[in-house]
């Protein structure tokens, strides 16, 4: 395994947006989910429609699965991760195992994100688009820190899947993202056609 590394700065920018995007989505979640603590009958800004609607998907046993509000877990985090990018950015440089650690918890939460992906089209049966940006965020985070452990060679790989990451990250973040979209289109298909 190599010693310590940092990381250039379209990577560092990379992972301060993405855990920006999931740290807003979280606090705008968390605010409310406080209202609607509150007052069971307040409609958040985001319930549009049968399908988009953030109320029920806050209303769901799913949406507190540790025994708190999920977007609670999100705002720790998400915040964890813009502090790791602006380390980055101010040159930081972190050691292997530091590197490990942080693409476990981004493969955690990409797991939690596909249960809840799971849980909010074929047992909810409703989307809310903050979770949705939480969710992009989650994805194209994991794909960019798993890739870069596995060039910096923290994490064993053969020399040509290096290569690809080297030259085609974001082609993975990419296909989860469309298969996600698919997903969401073909469940609610008849709706969005009619």
């Amino acid at each position: 395994m190599a010693g310590t590394a940092g990381a250039g700065r379209g990577f560092a920018l990379l992972t301060v947006v993405a855990g920006a995007a999931g740290l807003l989505a979280s606090w705008v979640i968390t605010l409310d989910k406080f209202k609607l603590l509150e007052n069971p009958h307040f409609v958040p800004g985001c319930s549009l429609n049968p399908v988009v609607s953030c109320g029920s998907v806050m209303k769901s046993h799913q949406a507190a699965v540790f025994g708190f509000p999920n977007p609670m877990l999100g705002l720790v985090s998400y915040g964890v991760v813009v502090c790791v990018g602006t380390s980055l950015l101010a040159g930081a440089r972190f050691p292997g195992w530091y590197w490990l650690a942080f693409d476990a918890g981004c493969a955690f939460g990409v797991g939690f994100v596909s249960w809840l992906q799971f849980q909010s089209l074929y047992r909810i049966g409703a989307l809310c688009l903050w979770c949705c940006l939480a969710w992009v965020a989650t994805i194209v985070l994991f794909w960019y820190v798993t890739s870069f452990a596995v060039r910096r060679r923290f994490l064993p790989a053969p020399p040509w899947l290096r290569t690809f990451l080297g030259e085609f990250t974001w082609v993975l973040p990419l296909l989860h993202i469309g298969v996600v979209g698919m997903l969401i289109l073909t469940r609610w298909w008849d709706f969005w056609t009619s």
